[in-house]
């Protein structure tokens, strides 16, 4: 797999039907290693590890109701009171954090309504806070313990 501009992490590797697939410790399965995923499990561990976030109050591949069409979002953390804290769209490292990458990700966040929205393809990130309905590029990515 392509490396990644995130911190490595201790991850567990089985074949099945001849294809690679990677133990998502959130849903508590093998998940076939695709770029996007190899993607979304470093962010996950990213959040995890270095930002603190709890294991029980993450969500991945979860899934909204968008005008009527089922869509899926990576990653949903949500807060102390179980409201969507974060929402992560993650991409294959090929895949330009573009506006098009940005307006998906708003998109899903006007029906969840998470205080912040991370977009990654695992070699670059990019968080927002959302506040009255406009997003703010922000430095960095909030840690856990300070969440208000």
């Amino acid at each position: 797999m392509v490396q990644l501009n995130l911190p490595a992490f201790e991850y567990k590797v089985t074949k099945i039907g001849g294809k690679p697939y990677i133990f998502d410790i959130i849903r508590r399965k093998y998940i076939m290693i695709t770029p996007e995923e190899w993607v979304r499990q470093h962010v996950l561990h990213w959040l995890m590890g270095e930002h603190r976030f709890p294991k029980a109050l993450i969500r991945t591949e979860s899934g909204l109701s968008y005008h009527q069409l089922a869509k899926r979002t990576d990653i949903l953390i949500y807060d102390r009171e179980g409201l969507p804290f974060l929402l992560v769209e993650c991409k294959a490292p090929h895949i330009s954090l573009t506006d098009l990458v940005f307006e998906q990700a708003i998109r899903y966040n006007s029906i969840l309504k998470a205080r912040y929205v991370l977009i990654s393809n695992g070699l670059e990130y990019f968080v927002f806070e959302v506040k009255e309905g406009q997003a703010f590029l922000l430095e960095t990515i909030p840690y856990y313990a300070i969440i208000d």
